[in-house]
């Protein structure tokens, strides 16, 4: 598909959003109760359920790049990437069900043991969908304004995904009178819609079809040498990329340790549904406002702008040490507010990045962009839950099994409090140094269709 001969039109851009689905909600439901899960229901200690997470999510950073080469292959053999996002959409409600559906009479090293292989295939799954979703934007949208347009708007849906997910899941599970049935009959709705938004997003991609097209080796070090390629070459990529890992890695702590500030902090679990509705009413009122406004000012001034906000409303979170209470919704509005911004800006931006490289490098890229990109965030989410958990550990929380009743320490509770509001505030701060490094602008994107020289900002 040629982008640059494309106006994207609402069709189109309705039923990418609707991938959204599966992407929002995969990156918020098991952010929000599986370390929960694991160190509540289970008993697993919360140092080893942190690195049952971390170890499951580096196996998805591991075969990201691979996948993205894979899928680079495809489009350049078949014309189509769609062939792996069904595969993905088929098998992740399966792995989704198996992660929370741990037999009763295992114990905390075996229960950790099943989670974690069964949450490496839903890892698998939803990479085989994730990397080229994200690459189809560089081929469906042709301008930076109409990349803005596309992206804005999976946006809008991705925040309803997460409010679905983060607020609907916890009242899923509190369908059950007992917590594993509960969590299984969560699983099994949350796994329908996840995979049902995956195949509807899948028919946007091009049909297979005959194609004469230089194809990219395939192979997992190919793979790795294509990803590291697009890193050494891309100047814009680095800092766009080191930029949203480092937001991920703040809002992956947020979001695992917003079930921990709701049972521990605010002193009711049911909390957690509201906190997610303060949270994303804002960002989905003001998610197309972001896109206006990055028209006017450019999508990196916008991007700056909603993460400095971010980290000034996480920052205010410091009080629920000292006072928890209802004020903590306001804060969490802003956060909401700020948050739609820095996630439809750099997805906005990410496309630009791989026009821009393809003048310079040819096109057939997109794929090993996004499975780079998509390794560098789930890092930095999956690490933000370890993070956590570290400190979880380190401040002395006490892990329960279900039905058993535990009291967390004075410093147990401000360990959750700052893992919710000091350190992601300080990680949004280092963020904006990267920030800085990204130079692309709208006239670099939007030229005429003479090449750039190897000199421009792509080193």
């Amino acid at each position: 598909m040629d982008a640059t001969a494309q106006w994207v039109d609402r069709r189109t851009i309705a039923t990418y959003a609707i991938g959204s689905l599966g992407t929002g909600g995969f990156a918020t439901l098991p952010g929000l109760v599986l370390l929960y899960f694991l160190t509540d229901t289970l008993g697993v200690a919360a140092l080893a359920a942190g690195l049952v997470v971390a170890a499951a999510k580096i196996w998805d950073v591991l075969i990201d790049p691979v996948i993205g080469n894979r899928s680079d292959h495809s489009l350049a053999t078949t014309g189509s990437r769609r062939r792996y996002m069904i595969i993905g959409g088929l098998t992740l409600p399966v792995f989704f069900l198996l992660t929370f559906a741990v037999p009763a009479g295992l114990g905390p090293v075996a229960s950790a043991g099943w989670v974690f292989v069964a949450f490496v295939g839903c890892a698998t799954a939803f990479s085989l969908f994730q990397v080229p979703y994200i690459a189809l934007p560089a081929e469906l949208a042709s301008g930076y304004d109409d990349r803005t347009r596309l992206l804005t708007w999976r946006v809008v849906v991705l925040t309803v995904a997460i409010l679905l997910f983060g607020a609907g899941g916890p009242l899923l599970r509190g369908l059950g009178d007992d917590p594993r049935v509960g969590y299984l009959i969560m699983a099994a709705v949350a796994g329908l819609v996840l995979g049902a938004g995956m195949l509807v997003a899948s028919s946007v991609a091009p049909r297979d079809q005959p194609i004469a097209r230089r194809s990219p080796p395939l192979s997992p070090a190919a793979g790795y040498r294509a990803g590291l390629d697009t890193l050494r070459r891309s100047r814009p990529f680095r800092a766009l990329l080191g930029t949203f890992v480092l937001q991920g890695l703040a809002t992956g702590m947020m979001l695992a340790g917003a079930q921990y500030v709701a049972t521990w902090v605010l002193r009711s679990e049911d909390s957690v549904t509201l906190l997610f509705v303060a949270l994303i009413a804002p960002a989905l009122l003001l998610a197309p406002a972001w896109g206006r406004f990055a028209r006017r000012v450019g999508k990196e001034r916008a991007f700056a702008l909603a993460s400095s906000l971010f980290g000034v409303a996480a920052l205010a979170l410091l009080g629920l040490a000292w006072a928890p209470g209802l004020w903590v919704y306001a804060p969490v509005a802003l956060a909401g507010a700020a948050y739609a911004g820095m996630q439809s800006l750099p997805m906005a931006m990410l496309p630009d990045v791989i026009s821009h490289d393809a003048r310079t490098n040819g096109e057939g890229h997109a794929g090993t962009f996004s499975g780079v990109w998509t390794a560098g965030e789930t890092a930095g989410m999956a690490f933000g839950a370890t993070v956590l958990s570290v400190i979880l550990a380190a401040t002395g929380y006490a892990e329960r099994v279900v039905g058993q009743s535990v009291d967390q320490s004075s410093s147990a509770l401000l360990g959750i409090v700052l893992s919710f509001s000091v350190v992601p505030a300080l990680l949004l701060i280092a963020s904006l140094f990267t920030l800085r490094r990204y130079r692309l602008r709208q006239g670099d994107i939007d030229l005429p269709t003479a090449p750039l020289s190897r000199g421009n900002l792509a080193r």
